[in-house]
């Protein structure tokens, strides 16, 4: 039997058997079918059952015996544009459920402090552009000295510059005296009447850090929808910080 395979072409592995059994028997029987094409019988009754319905298959009665026939191998041809011609009618819907793909949030989970670390990295990925946060006393106190003094000379290298609003601490005072230094500008605002806990990152123009130092935990969102409000947010927090 030839070991052609016409699975790429919409027939399964047992249609494409029995379908060139047809080929190379001419018309046949249901017993000869099974014998040249190796499939089971109650197998080749639905696969001839299918194959007739696409059209490449018939069937006819002789003598009380139900005999097969294969038809033009050219009428795959036919299928073959067939489905094509309604795959491009459905082509503008498929396209715009992949748009609407394309603009769904994604959420990414991080767990300790090296998830925390992983969250950082991420920040990097985006050179040449401007990053803002919140950020607080717990970043500071948590991270790694290690990996905060190898991340902020990356962070530079890579002309990622910060605004930073932060609430009014010495910690956060010894902060701010390094901003020319880490191409960073940051802002402070009343600890007592702002006393936000987790640091957020914008950055990449869609994605958003969230990072908690207590609990030993992070996410990044990518959503433009909320990275947009929150710049909004985070640019009314640093207005007011300019007056305060």
């Amino acid at each position: 039997m030839s070991k052609i395979n016409l699975t790429s072409f919409g027939l399964n592995e047992k249609e494409s058997a029995v379908y060139l059994a047809l080929l190379e028997l001419g018309e046949a029987s249901i017993s000869a079918i099974v014998m040249k094409s190796g499939v089971k019988r109650t197998t080749v009754y639905a696969s001839l059952q299918s194959l007739h319905e696409r059209g490449l298959a018939s069937r006819s009665t002789r003598h009380r015996r139900t005999l097969y026939l294969a038809q033009d191998p050219r009428t795959l041809r036919k299928i073959l544009s067939e489905q094509e011609r309604k795959l491009e009618t459905i082509m503008p819907e498929l396209l715009s459920l992949t748009n609407a793909l394309a603009h769904k949030p994604t959420v990414r989970f991080f767990e300790g402090a090296k998830g925390i670390e992983q969250v950082y990295e991420d920040t990097l990925r985006f050179p040449d552009q401007e990053m803002v946060a919140w950020v607080t006393d717990e970043a500071l106190k948590s991270l790694d000295h290690d990996f905060l003094y190898g991340y902020l000379p990356r962070r530079v290298a890579q002309k990622i510059w910060v605004r930073v609003l932060a609430p009014e601490s010495p910690l956060i005072k010894v902060y701010r005296a390094d901003d020319q230094k880490w191409l960073r500008q940051t802002r402070t605002v009343s600890k007592e009447l702002f006393p936000f806990g987790v640091e957020i990152d914008l950055y990449g123009k869609r994605n958003i850090a969230v990072m908690s130092f207590r609990e030993q935990f992070g996410m990044v969102i990518e959503s433009e929808e909320i990275y947009r409000t929150l710049k909004s947010i985070f640019e009314m927090g640093w207005i007011f910080a300019e007056k305060t």
